[in-house]
């Protein structure tokens, strides 16, 4: 589906998948979405991977490495129901402070339930607020990362600034999301399980197919990974790079504030 694919140029502010909508609507409509899907969030993400996001998850946070010691900072944006950071304070040896943000409060409740059930709530905080105007002062995080949610972001170059006023000098990004597949054959085969079999399975288990319809056609408008590493350049990351996962169906994008 590369032909339907936005450019580092933008177009992603008005795509509700293959819809286009008004100036403004796109934050409400996925916002519905989210609520809708915010208990079966880990089924939604095998569904979309086949259970890989798991994998890709546990790479991103070896990746970032985070350090084992206290004071470290971690946002983890549309993030809500924990996945990342919990794999980051865990990885820390439970020395890292990890702030997660969401613009949806449902998703946050479930991660604060089980940020609760894990006994880590002391080294994690929620907050409720957009990726386009993040609460904080400049130069208040070691890293952000953000897995899966950019693309859900109507405004990606506005977060993305965002990303690099809130990060110290020194700081990193990582932005793990599904991408354009690199392997032939493998393309065919993930488009038709895309289009196919996932709002059909989304349906006969979640009850909902529409939400998994639109998660499917954000990923095929995704700016793909060349011209999303371009935006994060964009926004004054350097030493931009990325990683391909399972033939590119993910990848994970790094970049430093230097």
């Amino acid at each position: 589906m590369s032909e339907q694919r936005t450019t580092a140029t933008g177009g992603m502010e008005t795509a509700y998948g293959f819809r286009e909508v008004g100036a403004g609507e796109k934050q409400e409509l996925v916002n519905d979405v989210f609520h809708k899907v915010a208990n079966r969030y880990d089924l939604m993400n095998d569904l979309m991977s086949g259970g890989l996001h798991r994998l890709w998850k546990d790479a991103m946070v070896a990746w970032l490495n985070p350090p084992r010691r206290p004071g470290w900072r971690v946002l983890d944006v549309a993030g809500g129901t924990g996945d990342i950071a919990f794999r980051i304070i865990e990885a820390s040896q439970r020395n890292a402070h990890a702030t997660v943000l969401d613009i949806n409060g449902s998703m946050l409740a479930v991660g604060r339930d089980r940020a609760e059930q894990r006994g880590i709530a002391q080294h994690i905080d929620f907050v409720e607020a957009n990726a386009e105007e993040l609460p904080f002062e400049d130069r208040t995080f070691d890293a952000y990362t953000i897995a899966f949610g950019i693309r859900n972001v109507p405004r990606i170059d506005v977060a993305l600034a965002e990303a690099f006023r809130v990060l110290k000098p020194g700081g990193r990004l990582l932005c793990l999301e599904f991408s354009e597949v690199q392997m032939p054959l493998l393309d065919k085969a993930y488009e038709a399980w895309s289009f196919n079999a996932i709002p059909r399975i989304g349906e006969m288990v979640a009850g909902e197919g529409e939400p998994y319809r639109y998660l499917v056609e954000s990923i095929a408008k995704f700016p793909n990974q060349e011209n999303f590493a371009a935006m994060i350049r964009k926004a004054g990351f350097d030493r931009v790079s990325w990683r391909d996962y399972s033939g590119g169906i993910a990848a994970l994008h790094s970049g430093w504030k230097l």
